[in-house]
């Protein structure tokens, strides 16, 4: 049988066994085995142990699950809250500064977090009825929140940058540093909607009371005085330090990205102890009972779509895929353009983490030999990847919002995030037109970040 034909037989192997329903990892792991068994030497099976756990056995990969206690520290204690509300304290004077608020809540809480799904949490269950309270339409407050999440898988410390640098064999330093800038693009351009769409929402509020009488809470206006802000300060400060502290650590040379993540784990749980009282046995056991679950989830999808890649490599799949991607002659932006469209094709289906994985020894190549920066392509990916968060069917963001806020359609939720996609799109155009912003990593940093 020719490469070509195994290679559709992997790929329809693959898309029936997921439409079946089975999960993700079982689905990887149960295709890779049984074309392990068909196609390959039968000794193979005998080291399908030893080929996941060499796969594996990356001192990169040790800092998922530090990063998900991190994360899963602070998402357990009401840092989330807190921070929240010291944002609108300080911005609700900004038309539209509610949802500013929730913007820049969600991102610096992404940065300290590195979980999308944890940040929709932790700022949707305060922000979203905060806003509905003050008069923003459910659907509108809805898609703050589920794109303001999103921005956990692109700001570091992000778990997706972490598989693809393991992936594409570049610097995870180079790659957190590199999607600081287009995470704050990103910010902005969330922030600039939600202005103007709360101006359009005011409008509209204002025009149906001067007509019936009838009065929006989005026509209310908040008032805090300067010793109320300033109060909302000493809980937030601290985890401002946490992440200024990791980011000093890993970026000054030194820890690296392993040990900067188990020393950020251990801050935050000495942070929540010593501000929330989080430190009893009952109260740290959900936050080691939610990181050692999520990390197993995690590693074992890595550790299938790993063993899942190593059968289409061994097979020469991914080669010839690739090999036949560069005969096209595609120009590169043409290229370019045809694989962020696979990938958002993918996103309808499957989770960042596979679609690295699974995607990276047959798209890196061509991408490679058409002269893109792979630290570049990483970051572009990785805003790809993100609208998979947020548009259905998968749309983990979507059925997050929909959890905490249950009584919101989700007819309601899609509508409200589809601007948010329009604007990564738009987003990822301006890193095409602008490459710099991803790629102004200073020379001095370089040699230490690795």
């Amino acid at each position: 049988m020719s490469v070509a034909a195994i290679g559709f037989l992997y790929a329809g192997a693959t898309l029936s066994a997921m439409l079946a329903g089975i999960p993700i990892a079982f689905a990887l792991g149960f295709v890779a085995l049984a074309f392990m068994y068909f196609f390959m030497p039968g000794a193979s099976l005998d080291t399908v142990a030893q080929n996941v756990y060499e796969e594996m056995a990356s001192i990169t990969l040790l800092s998922i699950p530090l990063f998900i206690l991190k994360g899963a520290a602070i998402g357990r204690s009401k840092a989330g809250q807190d921070l929240y509300s010291a944002m609108h304290a300080w911005m609700h004077r900004i038309p539209g500064g509610l949802g500013i608020a929730n913007v820049f809540a969600c991102a610096l809480f992404a940065a300290m977090a590195g979980s999308s799904p944890a940040t929709c949490s932790a700022i949707g269950s305060a922000g979203i009825p905060e806003m509905r309270k003050r008069g923003y339409s459910p659907g509108f407050a809805a898609g703050i929140i589920a794109a303001g999440g999103t921005l956990g898988i692109l700001l570091p410390p992000s778990i997706t940058m972490i598989l693809y640098a393991v992936a594409a064999e570049q610097s995870l330093g180079r790659l957190f540093l590199a999607g600081i800038g287009p995470g704050l693009l990103l910010v902005g351009l969330f922030a600039t909607w939600s202005v103007y769409r709360f101006r359009a929402e005011y409008a509209a509020a204002k025009v149906a009371y001067e007509r019936n009488g009838t009065a929006s809470a989005i026509l209310a206006e908040d008032t805090y005085s300067m010793r109320q802000r300033f109060s909302t300060l000493p809980r937030v400060l601290p985890f401002v330090i946490l992440l200024t502290g990791v980011m000093v650590a890993l970026y000054g040379g030194y820890a690296t990205p392993s040990e900067t993540a188990g020393l950020g784990g251990l801050l935050a749980l000495g942070l929540i102890a010593v501000i929330y009282g989080v430190w009893r046995p009952k109260d740290v056991s959900p936050i080691l009972t939610a990181t050692l679950r999520e990390s197993t989830m995690l590693m074992l999808i890595i550790g299938m779509s790993l063993l899942y890649a190593y059968v289409m490599s061994y097979l020469h799949i991914s080669q010839s895929a690739a090999a036949a991607i560069v005969a096209m002659q595609l120009s590169p932006w043409v290229l370019l353009v045809t694989i962020l469209g696979l990938v958002i094709l993918l996103g309808f289906f499957l989770p960042p983490v596979s679609i690295i994985l699974m995607t990276a020894p047959i798209i890196l190549p061509p991408l490679k030999a058409a002269g893109f920066d792979l630290v570049w392509f990483g970051v572009v990916m990785t805003i790809t990847m993100e609208m998979g968060l947020i548009h259905p069917p998968v749309g983990l963001n979507i059925f997050v919002i929909k959890n905490i806020a249950p009584d919101i359609p989700l007819k309601d939720i899609i509508w409200g995030t589809l601007p948010f996609v329009i604007l990564m799109a738009v987003a990822i155009l301006i890193l095409c037109l602008v490459p710099g912003i991803a790629m102004w990593l200073p020379n001095w940093l370089l040699p230490t970040t690795r």
